[in-house]
């Protein structure tokens, strides 16, 4: 680490935030375990906070070191590697919603060719995401496969949008606010994957895609309660 590194006020809050994220996460997770008494539908929730937690833990604790111990080249290759690994994830994150929804409405019948596009785009994009070609631990990058696998990523995410417009505001769940905070997810995370490597500063639309993602989990967190 650089001897003579001094935090700086902005990357230690962005750690602290980082750092109450990830316990969010964990504590829902474990609450949905608790409390789902066997329903498949809340221990589902609480696999989907789980892989949330975990995938992005990958990339925020190198960043929590790097804010209070400056950068090197090892925190770059571990975030590098924690980019790659909460992409993968976070693909997962958008399949498990998918079933969410259906346990969710157990009434609605998935239409075939939406379960199909977020399967294969899902996949799609997992596999993209293996390719060493994507050069995770460099400061390029490489903004051609950046763009496809991202194109590929908001495919599954909007097929998820989809499915949550379906069934509308069935039993007063009021699940159309998955629909916005996907959006509003999608709408911060684009522009960072694709920019943050020459544009550092994008990098805090990281904080609202986050919340939307706290969102998604509060949204379980009240049908559990």
């Amino acid at each position: 680490m650089k001897n003579n590194y001094k935090p700086q006020v902005p990357d230690m809050m962005e750690a602290i935030f980082d750092v109450a994220y990830l316990f969010f996460d964990l504590i829902a997770a474990i609450l949905f375990f608790v409390f789902s008494k066997g329903n498949t539908l809340f221990i589902l929730y609480g696999i989907l906070t789980l892989t949330l937690c975990g995938g992005d833990a990958f990339h925020l604790v190198p960043r929590i070191i790097r804010a209070a111990y400056g950068s090197n080249d090892k925190i770059k290759r571990q975030l590098g590697i924690g980019l790659q690994v909460s992409s993968i994830t976070m693909t997962i994150f958008y399949i498990i919603l998918m079933y969410v929804w259906k346990f969710t409405f157990p009434e609605f019948k998935i239409p075939v060719i939406i379960e199909v596009i977020i399967w294969i785009s899902a996949i799609v994009r997992i596999v993209i995401c293996m390719f060493p070609q994507n050069n995770w631990c460099t400061d390029e990058g490489n903004m051609r496969l950046s763009i496809i696998r991202n194109a590929v990523f908001a495919i599954t995410g909007i097929g998820v949008i989809i499915l949550y417009l379906i069934s509308g505001n069935t039993y007063g769940y009021h699940m159309t606010r998955m629909v916005a905070a996907i959006i509003i997810s999608f709408g911060c995370y684009l522009p960072v994957t694709l920019f943050s490597k020459t544009k550092p500063k994008v990098g805090l639309l990281m904080i609202p895609k986050t919340c939307a993602y706290m969102w998604i989990i509060a949204m379980g967190l009240q049908l559990l309660f």
